[in-house]
């Protein structure tokens, strides 16, 4: 394996200075594809000198290991800035935190040497969600050097020298490659993916599903996330991200027409209908709520999301067994509702029923009338669609566009579909039209984004094939609106664990083919990658059709 990488390294990489000697500085990384890789330097005079190193290297560890290496990862600096300790921690209160996108070199004769994947995948500059910069963790720092130096010992005296190193690299496994991975900047570090056509979004759809699979347990339930730095479960539980992942897995289905997914979602269906789902008799009528145990809370959004799952299940397995619990759902949302003003109540006590709080996020909203208009879609049921304009009209008073919430996207492109009227098309132009700047550019992956923009897509192109509304769509720069889109689908990659960024975790095998959030410490939750995976579902429908 190592020998088909050689002529690429070789043709990349170039001289550079390090402590005033030029040479090649090469970083190889091997995984056995189950536990933390680590990323050892190589310094020598020319090329040869320091590919023989490397090779050597590879010996002693197929050696150690009884095996020859499942992935493969070599880097090569390309770029090297000396600076002083005590500058280098004054330089990154300019740098987010998880994103540092150079390497380190330090300790006495450039002992010591970690790559831009090792310093973020073991938290050696995050001190945690209340510092927003990137800052030394020397815990952390101290905890991963001796994991992989023997003896290593780094004083952190504030004048020594270290050196940032810019770097570059290709990877290869056994099944795939190999890829030459981009460079600094806000992709570094993953496969250069020259198209993102149907066959890699499927491929995405496909792994992001098969994480989730592997996250049900036998009854049901979800592990809800990890921290994969030290590979520590988040010890938490949310019945309405529960009901909304189990959504996204239905989406997936149509895509992968998987046994195990399928199996899966009925497994997680069942748990949080038998577990959470509570009842009660009003007005001769029977109620039913999505209800948080550990908080004994009522969110108008959890009702909401599992309507939008057993909708969704309705509609792709072709069954009618969750009618009359879909009914009771969607009168537990009509009693959060105002009939006068069209405002929801997003919390109640439970058992009680009172109002705990009349506001808590703006995504509720969105939730339940997009939930309504699915059950809407599905039954045609007409107090489905009364509630969600009544809804809307206080949407639209209240300047609710301004938030640019991915719910009230897909909802007002569902409304749009039974109800052409001009005031929900102006709607959902404003709620995308003065967003897509910040859509295009974030630095952040911000799955929801491409959600949004997706559901937009679909209602815009139905505007410019529509006589009497396309008229509204000079409210929208469309060129402008597509170039979004397509860079926010791009983008999006960045927050993918394919091996080459998975390698350098706690546990490789535990969040492969999963997507994480970087700023987060990298975190992996389920409803993290539901938002991924719904994205992608929609963007690959588009692609299918364009």
């Amino acid at each position: 394996m190592l020998s088909k990488l050689r002529g690429l390294v070789k043709q990349h990489a170039y001289q550079i200075r390090l402590a005033k000697k030029r040479g090649f500085l090469l970083f190889a990384s091997f995984s056995d594809a189950k536990n933390r890789a680590h990323a050892y330097h190589f310094f020598g005079t020319d090329f040869a000198n320091a590919w023989q190193q490397v090779v050597r290297f590879y010996g002693q560890w197929v050696y150690t290991h009884g095996q020859t290496p499942e992935w493969i990862r070599i880097d090569w600096a390309r770029r090297i800035e000396a600076t002083k300790l005590d500058d280098f921690e004054k330089w990154l209160k300019g740098v987010k935190r998880n994103y540092m996108r150079w390497g380190l070199v330090l300790g006495k004769q450039c002992k010591y040497a970690f790559t831009e994947q090792e310093l973020n995948a073991n938290a050696m500059l995050y001190q945690g969600v209340k510092v927003a910069h990137a800052k030394i963790n020397q815990g952390n720092f101290n905890r991963y050097g001796r994991k992989k130096y023997k003896g290593f010992n780094f004083n952190f005296e504030p004048n020594q020298p270290v050196y940032k190193v810019d770097t570059a690299g290709v990877f290869l496994s056994k099944s795939e490659g190999p890829y030459m991975l981009f460079r600094r900047g806000r992709n570094a570090g993953r496969r250069i993916v020259k198209y993102l056509d149907e066959e890699y979004v499927t491929h995405l759809i496909t792994t992001a599903s098969q994480f989730l699979i592997s996250q049900v347990q036998p009854n049901g339930r979800f592990y809800y996330g990890w921290h994969p730095c030290f590979d520590r479960e988040i010890r938490f539980y949310n019945t309405l991200r529960h009901a909304s992942t189990t959504y996204s897995m239905v989406e997936a289905w149509e895509v992968t027409r998987c046994e195990q997914l399928k199996a899966a979602i009925d497994r997680a269906l069942n748990y949080v209908i038998n577990t959470y789902v509570k009842y009660r008799d009003k007005d001769g009528q029977k109620l039913a709520y999505l209800v948080e145990q550990d908080y004994k809370e009522i969110k108008l959004g959890a009702n909401a999301v599992l309507i939008l799952a057993l909708a969704k299940y309705s509609e792709v397995f072709k069954v009618d067994k969750y009618l009359p619990l879909l009914e009771s759902l969607a009168l537990g949302i009509q009693s959060m509702q105002n009939p006068k003003t069209g405002k929801f109540v997003h919390v109640l006590n439970y058992p009680d029923f009172s109002v705990k709080e009349a506001f808590r996020v703006i995504y509720y909203d969105g939730e339940a009338a997009f939930g309504l208009m699915r059950l809407y879609g599905l039954t045609k049921d007409a107090r489905w669609l009364a509630i969600v304009e009544k809804a809307f009209d206080y949407f639209i008073q209240a300047q609710h566009w301004k938030i640019h919430d991915h719910w009230l996207s897909y909802c007002v492109n569902e409304l749009t579909l039974h109800e052409e009227k001009e005031k929900y098309y102006r709607f959902g132009i404003k709620n995308v039209a003065g967003h897509l700047d910040f859509v295009a550019n974030r630095i952040t992956t911000f799955p929801t984004l491409l959600e949004l923009m997706m559901a937009a897509q679909r209602m815009v192109e139905r505007l410019r094939q529509s006589e009497k509304h396309r008229h509204l769509l000079k409210n929208l720069d469309v060129n402008a609106f597509y170039h979004a889109l397509e860079r926010r689908a791009r983008y999006l990659l960045n927050g993918y664990f394919a091996p080459e960024i998975a390698m350098y975790f706690a546990n490789p095998q535990r969040i492969l083919g999963s997507f994480f959030i970087r700023h987060h410490s990298f975190r992996v939750r389920i409803d993290d990658v539901e938002h991924y995976l719904s994205g992608y579902v929609a963007y690959l429908k588009y692609l299918k059709n364009k």
